[in-house]
């Protein structure tokens, strides 16, 4: 069993930085991404604003140029309406691209109210991005490969569930390559991505006796975690 790991989560190798904030299950995600001068925002779960304005200051989040999200549920994406409001008041001039997995309704959601609440002083552009294929995606001298993952959610009933729209990402920068899988189950995308990256960031929300297709077991994280040169283990209930 590896060692309980305490939030925040850094991982810096040269110039490629990533800052897990937190992530923990049904409250929030936060994930600071630095490729040189360049800041992503990944999973911007509640909270994330404080964290980077904390973290990389007014200037540096008026700069960040793409979010990428790994799914729609609340403690991934709880954040995202505050972090655009502040760029806007904070009167943002660059472009920020929003990239989420195709039918993530929750995230067409919130652009679109926010649309209709703001789009008459809105100083900068924001432009969605759904993915439908894992084709790699570039940005500022960084290379992002989507991958589909498996994640479920239950349906009113307590019992049924459905498959929700769900990718992990791999960063791959000047040779370094981080690899993030969100919220899914033991899934062979996720071995392939993880297996020989410089940092594998594995979720193991689930306990060890009832292993199902929405969350990872400690023990299937760790075995995933360790095809990578190091790995974080996130999503851990507290």
């Amino acid at each position: 069993m590896p060692p309980q790991q305490k939030y925040p989560l850094i991982w810096q190798k040269k110039n490629f930085l990533i800052k897990i904030f937190c992530s923990i299950p049904n409250i929030a995600t936060g994930i600071l991404i630095r490729a040189g001068n360049t800041h992503f925002v990944v999973d911007p779960g509640d909270g994330i604003l404080r964290d980077l304005n904390k973290e990389i200051g007014t200037k540096n989040i008026l700069n960040v140029s793409d979010a990428f999200i790994t799914h729609g549920h609340h403690d991934h994406v709880g954040g995202i309406w505050t972090l655009i409001t502040y760029m806007r008041v904070m009167h943002k001039q660059t472009p920020l691209s929003i990239h989420y997995p195709i039918g993530c309704v929750e995230i067409e959601s919130i652009y679109h109210a926010f649309h209709n609440v703001y789009s008459k002083s809105l100083p900068y552009k924001i432009t969605l991005k759904p993915i439908k294929e894992s084709k790699s995606i570039h940005s500022h001298g960084i290379s992002i490969k989507p991958f589909p993952v498996i994640h479920r959610e239950y349906l009113n009933d307590g019992v049924s569930t459905r498959q929700v729209p769900a990718l992990g990402y791999k960063f791959n920068f000047n040779g370094m390559k981080i690899c993030y899988g969100g919220d899914t189950a033991y899934c062979i995308e996720l071995v392939k991505h993880a297996k020989n990256s410089d940092l594998a960031i594995i979720e193991a929300g689930h306990d060890e006796d009832t292993p199902d297709d929405m969350h990872m077991t400690t023990k299937e994280a760790v075995s995933i975690g360790k095809s990578a040169k190091k790995y974080f283990l996130v999503h851990v209930p507290e």
